[in-house]
């Protein structure tokens, strides 16, 4: 059986949804695993988000730079969490046969802080599922990194079952900075993982990384195992990330996630804020919303507490295509990277109420004037309403039948400061 068929087998048994950008090496993998064409790579992770908020595992299958497209939702989704699992699958092209550049994506894995597997010919398919279960172990995207020699070469193995996990979102009491020092301490508990991973075999001589060729072979890519650090010769396709990396431990000790509760204050939308009346509404009606970056983001704490997530800048349009069906974003974050997405929501059908909060700045990093999308959404026939039309907001609030744009038009009230709550 040759690598390219028994991967996508392994990734259709292993997940409920799968995505695909196409481009060398993986657009026949892409196309074996009946994975759905997407508009670009940041968007197809964001829709494997959504269906992770929904309980469905899902896969991304792209090449290497591809996933400089979906660099910011990828790192956003280790701190803000996930429930089942997301395999983010990147085709590595080391000698640019078919590619700009031999970019080796195996150092997204530190970037971001995820699990790497990189399976040589005799776990593709329990490789998928460990990275999988991974994913949800420690509730982020894994990464599944394939070479041209693995695709095209006979490989060995049979079908392993499924054990789906559950991750874990956020905690909401924490603040920005305790999520992230909670995801710190979560992936200084994959070195474990990493070490004794039963896919790495160690039997002495040289080390082989993934596909390349050893009397000892390393699958766990990141962390890099332990064992790693006592071979003089590593053989890996790509640049040299386990030998610079093989001698790299991280603490064991845990540091104390920062509550609000700690730090005395929360924070959130102004007083005066001029969407409260459609934050009414919102919480009324108990509808789950996916929030964007910018003000939105304060959906999802207290006291608003409606908001399910956030993954970054622009991400709430994919995110809640495959989940709540309900996206907040403001007018800049929509412009900055959503309006992808929103095309493809829009060619697909997808219900989807997207409400867009166009303040005309943006009021998160000084107030600086944004450029009215209205223009540039024409073609999604939005509805425009203004922020105090209690009765307008009311028509259109609610779970959609397909994909609906809504324009709440309204202006910061100046010198606005967001407001801090003392507790």
């Amino acid at each position: 059986m040759k690598g390219v068929e028994a991967l996508a087998e392994a990734i259709r048994s292993a997940t409920d949804s799968q995505y695909t950008v196409p481009g060398f090496p993986v657009t026949g993998l892409g196309e074996a695993a009946g994975a759905e064409m997407v508009i670009n790579e940041k968007t197809a992770l964001e829709y494997a988000l959504g269906d992770s908020l929904s309980g469905r595992r899902a896969a991304v299958i792209i090449k290497n730079v591809g996933v400089n497209a979906c660099a910011d939702p990828l790192a956003q989704a280790s701190v803000q969490g996930l429930n089942a699992g997301v395999l983010l699958v990147v085709g590595d092209d080391p000698e640019a046969k078919g590619s700009q550049t031999a970019q080796d994506s195996r150092y997204y894995g530190e970037l971001a802080e995820i699990p790497v597997i990189e399976p040589d010919n005799r776990t593709c398919f329990t490789g998928v599922e460990a990275a999988l279960e991974a994913s949800e172990k420690f509730s982020r995207v894994a990464m599944l990194r394939l070479t041209p020699g693995l695709l095209d070469g006979e490989v060995m193995g049979e079908p392993v079952p499924r054990h789906q996990q559950n991750g874990n979102l956020a905690d909401p009491g924490l603040t920005m900075r305790g999520r992230a020092t909670a995801a710190e301490n979560s992936y200084r508990d994959m070195a474990r993982w990493s070490d004794g991973s039963l896919l790495n075999r160690w039997a002495g001589g040289t080390l082989g990384a993934g596909s390349s060729p050893g009397d000892s072979r390393i699958v766990t890519i990141n962390p890099v195992p332990s064992n790693a650090s006592q071979f003089a010769q590593i053989n890996e396709s790509g640049r040299s990330f386990v030998r610079d990396h093989r001698a790299i431990r991280r603490q064991d000790t845990h540091e104390h996630p920062e509550s609000r509760k700690d730090r005395g204050f929360g924070r959130t939308f102004c007083p005066d804020c001029p969407y409260h009346t459609a934050f009414g509404i919102i919480r009324e009606r108990d509808l789950r919303i996916v929030c964007d970056a910018g003000c939105s983001v304060f959906g999802t704490s207290p006291p608003a507490g409606f908001g399910v997530a956030s993954y970054g800048m622009g991400s709430s349009i994919a995110v809640a295509a495959r989940s709540t069906r309900i996206a907040l974003i403001g007018d800049y974050a929509l412009l900055h990277s959503g309006l992808n997405a929103l095309i493809d929501v829009y060619q697909k059908g997808l219900p989807l109420l997207c409400i867009v909060m166009n303040n005309h700045c943006a009021a998160m990093t000084g107030g600086q004037q944004v450029i009215d999308p209205v223009p540039f959404v024409r073609w999604a026939n939005p509805i425009v309403c203004d922020a105090d039309d209690e009765d307008r907001l009311r028509e259109v609030i609610r779970k959609p039948d397909g994909p609906l744009t809504v324009v709440i038009e309204a202006n910061c009230p100046k010198g606005a400061c967001h407001e801090t709550v003392e507790y």
